[in-house]
Formats: structure tokens, C-alpha cells, sequence
């Protein structure tokens, strides 16, 4: 579409631009192009556009993109969107606010790219719901403000440089790459606009406590011009710590770069199982195909050999009905990055399933069981078991969960339907005892 057109498209639907909603239309259908192309589209993608507007974007990736999922909030907008593209197969539109949509639903349809011509009014907001972790992206490009893609980049020691610049660049790699002036869109902004690629960060940080990363950030930056030690919390030895990180005593928090500030949190993490995913070294039964006690092995041992031991599942619900899935930890030895049951882990030596339950609960994700929980199945041995006699649990939980970094990348609640629908899609995504457990709860 032309400036023109979509002039007389805003007019014909009684659409006035609203400053408080942060509408500023693309009318430049050159640059319009060349901002999808950012994309590098393939035919088997799908893509998540925020903010379509009219569809100036839209229009170069229908035909293109496999399907193409767009989430307008103006409800008059969405409605032009759905009849403009209605003989458009591909093309589904969501009316719904950006910033509250309900990421869990795209996970089926991942590996997805985003786009947005974000509003200026909240399109912080929009990328902290959508593309924090976890998400399903693996591509995104969006156009902002230039001063809000300027903070989202920027580099240690400069006056940008921030709890926003950390909380963006710990999962994605920020490459600003064109200014797009005021007169490309309509009504014209005050202000330039930038458009950047953010890419996810492939390269292996150390395991570190997200909540407790966002914590420091938090002091660390309420009084910028403040020395970073008198903004963190009491009992850390910040002498010893700013040795370790070569950084002075008198430091600020902007001096930090991101993978000192990683340091700083696992100085700071007292969590027991901080730096172990698994200890080669544990104990095991090792059991016949009755699960009859024939002797131990080491868990190294075990594994090798493929050895018939003993584990247990744990599937934890919320009151809504929601399934909690954690996604496995990158230094697992076993299905690294999948994503897996709320808990599960082996029995030590002559420990009893139920007991072996309990505590993985505890260790997994600090959950103090009030009563024990409540079995549901029984697995026998096989490959996709991991050779591993299972006893599958439910528990209902309602408080907050605490994971050890280690061991587990992040957690998610999940409606069981989008669960489903997603190991239906994507079975590759889970870790195969959690599929062969998932069965069992349908039998």
C-alpha cells in the first residue's frame, strides 16, 4: 500500500491516530520492504507481527512466510486486517494488547520470527511479555524509538547503559541497523525511529539465578551514580567479589559488562545445587525388569551401561488446571534443553519412590510438600524411559516455585491443551520420559 492508500484505509474505517496509543503509520512502502527482508524469510516460517496497523509490513510477508500470526490492539484496525487478508489462508489476527497476549500459545508453532513496528506508548512492554525467556522466537526485528533500540544496545560506561540494556542482551544479541526518519510515517513523530535485528544469544553463559540477576540490577542501578557496593544486599563480601571480577572496590553498576554481572550472581546465589546439573558419582539400585533390588552402580555407571534403575515424574498442577514443564539445563548429561516434567530424578540407594518424590519437589523447585503426592502411574523399562523403572506423581501447588540454575534452564505453566497441541507439533521439544509419562496420564 501507498501513503495514499493507507491514508484512505485509516479514513474509510474512522481510524484517527491516537498519540496516547502510540499509533505512527508506515507510509514508506521501500522502507517497508526493506524492513521485512530483515527478516530473511524462508517458506517454512511463521511469523508473529505486533502491531500491524494497516498490514504496510503484512503485505510483503503474506505469500512469503508459511503463516503469518498478527496481533492488533485497535479493534477497528483488526478488523480491516481480517477483512483485507480474509481470502488469505495463512493469515490469522488476534485482536489483543501485545504486552498481555498469551505467548504459551505460540510455542506450538515454534521455530517463529517476529516483527513489530512497535508503539512508542508501550512497546517496552510488548517486548518484555513476548520475548523474554522463555519464548519461541529465533528471530526477531523491530522498529523503535531510537533512544529506547539505543538503550537496548548499549555498551558499559555509557550514559544508555542500563537495567533494560542488561535484562535485553542476557538473551539476545541487539544489532541496530537504520534510522527511519519522521517523514516515513503518518501522523510524523517528533522523533527518529531505528529499526534493529536482535538475534537469541547462542554463546554458553555460565548457569546463573534469573531472579536474583534481576534483584542485583535492580540496586544496583536505583541510584546509578552511587558505588555498587553500598546497593547490595547484606552478607555479600563485595571485596572478595570485586577482586574476583577484577573490577575496583569503588565500582558503579554501569561499569559492569553482562558477564561480570552473571558473576556477581552466582557470588551472590547460595543456593546448595548452584553448580551441579548431576553428580556422576551418586549412588544407585540397580534392578531386574520385576524392579527387584540385584545390586548398585554408579549413576556414570548406570547410564553407560544401560543399567535397569529406578526415577520418579512428578507432574505439578496450579488451581487452573495448568501443568508445570521445566526445560532441562544445557549441562544435563541427558536431554539437554528440552523440556521436561515439573520434576523427576533418580532414587539414591534404598531411598523408597514416594520418599524420592518429596525431595525432588524440595530440590527441584523449592517446593515443601504438606502432603505427599498422589500417584498416578507406573512405567516399565524401556528406551524411550532411559532403561528406568518410573512411579509418575501429581501434586497441586499454588505458591512460588525456586529452581536451581544448574540443573534447570527456566519453567513454564502451561494450559494442558496448548501442552498437547505443542507435543503433537513439536514432539522433539520434550525429553522422550516426559512423552511416554504424558501418555500414561491419557490411558
Amino acid at each position: 500500500m501507498t501513503g495514499k492508500e493507507i491514508k484512505e484505509a485509516l479514513d474509510r474505517f474512522n481510524v484517527l491516530p491516537s498519540k496516547q496509543m502510540g499509533q505512527n503509520f508506515l507510509i514508506d512502502p521501500n522502507m517497508a520492504r526493506w524492513i521485512v527482508s530483515q527478516l530473511e524469510l524462508a517458506e517454512s516460517d511463521t511469523v508473529v507481527e505486533v502491531g500491524p496497523g494497516t498490514g504496510a509490513l503484512t503485505e510483503h510477508i503474506v505469500g512469503v512466510a508459511k503463516r503469518v500470526i498478527l496481533i492488533e490492539f485497535d479493534a477497528r484496525l483488526a478488523a480491516f486486517l481480517k477483512d483485507r487478508f480474509a481470502g488469505e489462508a495463512s493469515v490469522e489476527v488476534h485482536h489483543a494488547d501485545g504486552a498481555r497476549f498469551d505467548v504459551r500459545q505460540l510455542f506450538p508453532h515454534r521455530p517463529l520470527k517476529f516483527l513489530g513496528n512497535l508503539p512508542y506508548s508501550c512497546g517496552g512492554a510488548i517486548l518484555k511479555n513476548l520475548l523474554s525467556r522463555p519464548h519461541p522466537f529465533q528471530r526477531a526485528v523491530i522498529m523503535l524509538q531510537k533512544e529506547v533500540i539505543d538503550r537496548l544496545a548499549a555498551t558499559p560506561g555509557s550514559k544508555d547503559y542500563g537495567m533494560l540494556s542488561l535484562r535485553t542482551q542476557v538473551d539476545w544479541i541487539v544489532e541496530p541497523q537504520r534510522t527511519v526518519p519522521p517523514e516515513a510515517f503518518h501522523p510524523r513523530p517528533a522523533i527518529d525511529s531505528t529499526v534493529a535485528i536482535m538475534r537469541p544469544r547462542t554463546e554458553s553463559l555460565p548457569a546463573f539465578d534469573r531472579r536474583l540477576f534481576d534483584e542485583l540490577l535492580r540496586r544496583g542501578f536505583a541510584q546509578r551514580r552511587k558505588q555498587l557496593k553500598k546497593q547490595l544486599p547484606d552478607g555479600v563480601d563485595w571485596e572478595k567479589i570485586s577482586q574476583e571480577l577484577g573490577v575496583p572496590t569503588t565500582a558503579r553498576a554501569e561499569e559492569l559488562d553482562l558477564t561480570k554481572w552473571i558473576a556477581l550472581t552466582r557470588a551472590c546465589d547460595t543456593h546448595p545445587l548452584k553448580d551441579l546439573p548431576q553428580k556422576s558419582g551418586e549412588i544407585f539400585d540397580v534392578v531386574d525388569e520385576h524392579d527387584e533390588v540385584t545390586g548398585q552402580a554408579t549413576r556414570g555407571e548406570v547410564h553407560a551401561q544401560g543399567l535397569l534403575h529406578r526415577a520418579v515424574h512428578v507432574l505439578v498442577f496450579n488451581k487452573r488446571g495448568d501443568v508445570l514443564l521445566q526445560q532441562r539445563s544445557m549441562l544435563k548429561d541427558a536431554h539437554p534443553g528440552v523440556w521436561d516434567s515439573s520434576v523427576s530424578g533418580h532414587l539414591d540407594a534404598g531411598e523408597a519412590y514416594e520418599t524420592a518424590a518429596v525431595r525432588e519437589l524440595a530440590e527441584e523447585m523449592g517446593i515443601d510438600a504438606k502432603c505427599p503426592p498422589t500417584e498416578i502411574a507406573r512405567l516399565k523399562p524401556s528406551a524411550a524411559t532411559g532403561w528406568e523403572h518410573i512411579r509418575l506423581y501429581r501434586y497441586e501447588h499454588q505458591g512460588s516455585i525456586r529452581f536451581p540454575a544448574a540443573e534447570i534452564e527456566s519453567a513454564m505453566w502451561l494450559p494442558v491443551p496448548v501442552l498437547e497441541a505443542w507435543i503433537k507439533a513439536r514432539p522433539e521439544d520434550f525429553a522422550s520420559g516426559f512423552r511416554e509419562c504424558w501418555k500414561a496420564t491419557q490411558r
